[in-house]
Parts: structure tokens; C-alpha cells; sequence
């Protein structure tokens, strides 16, 4: 990931954290140099190791900021993740923001291996969704893919996505991809969202490129695929969780697109030490 998608969020978040300065911090330490490592407390996917260290280099150029992993590398409880080494008032005053990139992206990595280890053996993949922090989709995505997921379309203007209100507002299946052709033309993918088997049938008809099955039970999704016979991607979507990837993986589908993983995900347990 290029230095430009994410050195202005790491600007913002140490103009929200440091705020006119840091206290405590300033109070105590002037020019003195030092050394700290940071360690993992628990075992997991390591992602983010780029933007903790932009954090450090924007408090403080000084500051020396080694790595002993790579991002996508399973680390272990007790492991050394990097070492720093500067000015101990920058390393103390970037501490809490590098870690809280460092501790979200990793639990987003690590939840997603997790799902995507769970359905390995089979050809279906884990997505992402659009449920993610505000101002912060670029790493969160970019943990998903660390953790070995692929990612749904970044924004809106990626990809034509019908769901039910666009259904709903334009009166049927048909017209809302009607419309859409209209305005778009043939460059763009078109997926639309089938809650019932009628309007899996109908997305079939107007020959749409991805099919999503909207919190449909397993048997149904197995109907779905059966209807829709190769013609078009399907994506399974809408309350899925990790105790059921297995069986809707087996139904046969392509895509299973997993909100939780930026939302309830688990931030890894990091810590920065001095040494």
C-alpha cells in the first residue's frame, strides 16, 4: 500500500491524540534517547506494520523504527514485532496511535484468516463489505486482503450494486437493471441482491454479472446455485457467521461476504516497551 493512502490518516489521528502537546510526557523527557520494543500479548496476523511505522516518522523523524515480521506473518505470544530506536519523547508521544492501528488492522487480518482457514478446502472466497470505519475503509480493507480475503467494491462508484430499496424504488428487478444500463452502459459489472427464488430467476433473465443471495437459509442457497447454473457469480451475504462458512461454503457459491470482519472485529493485544 502506497504512503499517500495513508499518511494523511495518520497525520489526523496524531492531530486528535496530541492535541496542543503532550503533557505528561514533555514534563518528564527532553532530549533523551532511547530504546523501545513492541511485543505481542497474544498470537495472531500481523498488519499495519507500514502506518505504525509513518506514525513515528511523523512525530519524530529520528526515530528508528526496525521490524523483525512482515504484515500477513502469524506472530506468536512474547514475539518482538520491532524495535525503536530515537528521541524517547517522540516514541512515547506516537506510542498510542501506532498502536491502535497496529492493534485493529492485525485483529481484522487475524479474524479474517480465521474465516478464510475455516473454508480453505474449498473454492469459495471470504469478501468484505462497506461496514467499516469512517475515514478508515483503505487499511481496513487492506487488512482484510493481509488476512487473506478479497475485498467488495472501496466505494460506490466502483460497481452497480441493486439492493432491495433500489428494487423497491423503481417498481421491479428488471427495471432497476434497466435503468442502470441505461445510464451506464457495458463497461460496468452489475450485481444485484435476490432475496427469494423469484427474483434469483429474474436476475438470471436480465443477465446480470453477480447474483447476491440475501440472507437466504443453506437449502435455499443450494436451490439458488442450482438456478443460476454458472451463469453469473453468487454471493452469499446477510448474517452469516463464522459457525455456518463451512456449510454455506458447500453449497456451492463463490463469494461469502462477511460484515463482521471490520465490525465486531478484535483488536489484537500489542504493547510498546521501553528498554
Amino acid at each position: 500500500m502506497h504512503r499517500l493512502l495513508y499518511k494523511d490518516i495518520v497525520a489526523r489521528a496524531l492531530a486528535e491524540d496530541l492535541g496542543f502537546g503532550d503533557l505528561t510526557t514533555s514534563s518528564i523527557f527532553d532530549a533523551e534517547e532511547g530504546e523501545a520494543v513492541i511485543v505481542a500479548k497474544e498470537r495472531g496476523v500481523l498488519a499495519g506494520l507500514m502506518v505504525a511505522k509513518e506514525v513515528f516518522a511523523q512525530v519524530n523523524e529520528q526515530i528508528d523504527f526496525l521490524t523483525f515480521f512482515q504484515d500477513g506473518e502469524i506472530i506468536q505470544t512474547g514475539n518482538c514485532i520491532a524495535r525503536l530506536k530515537g528521541p524517547v519523547k517522540g516514541i512515547l508521544m506516537g506510542e498510542r496511535v501506532a498502536l491502535n492501528f497496529l492493534q485493529r488492522m492485525s485483529g481484522i487480518a487475524t479474524t479474517t484468516r480465521a474465516a478464510v482457514d475455516s473454508i480453505r478446502h474449498t473454492g469459495t472466497k471470504i469478501t468484505d463489505t462497506r461496514k467499516t470505519t469512517p475515514g478508515l475503509r483503505i487499511l481496513e480493507k487492506y487488512a482484510v486482503r493481509i488476512g487473506g480475503g478479497v475485498n467488495h467494491r472501496f466505494n460506490l462508484a466502483d460497481m452497480v450494486l441493486i439492493k432491495d430499496n433500489h428494487i423497491k424504488g423503481a417498481g421491479s428487478l428488471t427495471e432497476a437493471v434497466f435503468r442502470v444500463r441505461q445510464h451506464c452502459g457495458f463497461t460496468v459489472k452489475i450485481e444485484v441482491e435476490a432475496a427469494t427464488l423469484e427474483q434469483v430467476r429474474e436476475a438470471v433473465d436480465c443477465g446480470v454479472d453477480i447474483i447476491m443471495l440475501d440472507n437466504m437459509t443453506t437449502n435455499r442457497m443450494v436451490e439458488a446455485v442450482k438456478l443460476i447454473e454458472g451463469s453469473a457469480l453468487v454471493e452469499a451475504s446477510g448474517g452469516i457467521t463464522g459457525e455456518r462458512l463451512s456449510e454455506v461454503a458447500a453449497t456451492g457459491v463463490d463469494l461469502i461476504s462477511l460484515g463482521y470482519l471490520t465490525t465486531a472485529r478484535h483488536a489484537l493485544d500489542l504493547s510498546l516497551q521501553l528498554v
